[in-house]
């Protein structure tokens, strides 16, 4: 397993999905990084992706976690298979990087946590807008007193998705709403305030299948009041507010913002960022962890108080979708 500082990485790509494409792949060769190889059910399809994307191998998800050429795996694969394909490149020796949610629940997160004590290799979600530095800012203001102990915070995150075959309409590979875009705010939300949420009140409209398309929630986190929407069938929307005693913050483009300027508002005063690729930063972190040049930022303990977040908030929705708990 390559650990020598400064050595480059190479990785296995699990998964023909568009988010590799436009974000991860492009991003691990902006750090420094090697895609070795493509992991793909369908060895046809896999290679059409790969001439497309300049991968030189692909074969199927078993032979690529198990690749000696493969140093670490990024997971790109529905929610379901998350949990699977993770324990199987942990107990191959690969460290893992896999698309949030990491797992459907804190107990898969627990099974995680204990492969990876064996196995002893790294594994985190990639939340990549924890990395942009908007929202780094936004952490120091609030860790300095900037605007007083939060008081209140808002989020949302929604977008219409209109592809009927996509995965995230399925419940059976844990599809929803709050898995792939809730998540985002109510991560903000922990993070901001060290606390596990009480869930006050969710409220959900789903699909004919159960698979949850819109939901609100009012939570308390600490002494903190938090509202939170997200959604698959509501306008493009992101933002995030927190307000404490003495002032407050605001991002308007917290979550998804690799192609345009992001502004933190503290009260008055702007504080300006240019385009910036989280996904670069995020992995270039995570391969620097790798190497042991620097301690990994977000280990599984983090994963798993995500996780005990969103089960909280489904324990609340009604009917609980497929999935949850």
């Amino acid at each position: 397993m390559n650990t020598t500082v400064g050595a480059t990485v190479k990785w296995g790509v699990l998964g023909a999905a568009r988010i590799a494409e436009q974000a991860l792949i492009p991003a691990i060769r902006a750090a420094g990084g090697h895609v070795a190889a493509l992991g793909c059910r369908d060895l046809q399809r896999g290679q059409a992706y790969a001439q497309c994307n300049g991968i030189p191998h692909t074969m199927g998800y078993l032979d690529l976690v198990q690749n000696a050429d493969v140093d670490a795996v990024y997971i790109a694969l529905h929610n379901a298979a998350h949990l699977p394909w993770a324990l199987a490149a942990l107990a191959a020796g690969k460290h893992v990087l896999c698309e949030k949610p990491l797992t459907l629940n804190a107990r898969q997160v627990a099974q995680l946590q204990a492969a990876q004590r064996i196995h002893g290799r790294f594994a985190m979600e990639a939340f990549m807008y924890r990395f942009h530095p908007a929202i780094e800012q936004l952490h120091a203001l609030v860790r300095d007193g900037a605007i007083g102990q939060p008081r209140v915070m808002r989020g949302a995150f929604a977008f219409v998705l209109d592809r009927p075959e996509d995965v995230r309409w399925d419940p059976a590979m844990g599809g929803g709403a709050l898995y792939d875009v809730g998540c985002y705010p109510l991560d903000l939300m922990r993070q901001l305030t060290g606390e596990q949420p009480d869930v006050l009140a969710a409220q959900a409209s789903y699909t004919d299948r159960g698979v949850d398309h819109a939901l609100s929630a009012l939570l308390r986190f600490g002494d903190a009041t938090a509202h939170m929407d997200c959604g698959f069938s509501l306008p493009f929307h992101q933002g995030f507010e927190v307000l404490g005693a003495h002032g407050a913050l605001r991002v308007d483009q917290p979550f998804l913002n690799k192609d345009r300027d992001v502004v933190l508002w503290h009260d008055a005063h702007a504080y300006r960022f240019p385009p910036t690729d989280a996904y670069v930063r995020m992995v270039s972190h995570f391969q620097r962890a790798i190497r042991v040049e620097e301690p990994l930022r977000y280990p599984l303990d983090d994963a798993l108080a995500q996780a005990e977040t969103l089960d909280r908030v489904f324990l609340a929705m009604e009917p609980a979708p497929a999935g949850a708990m």
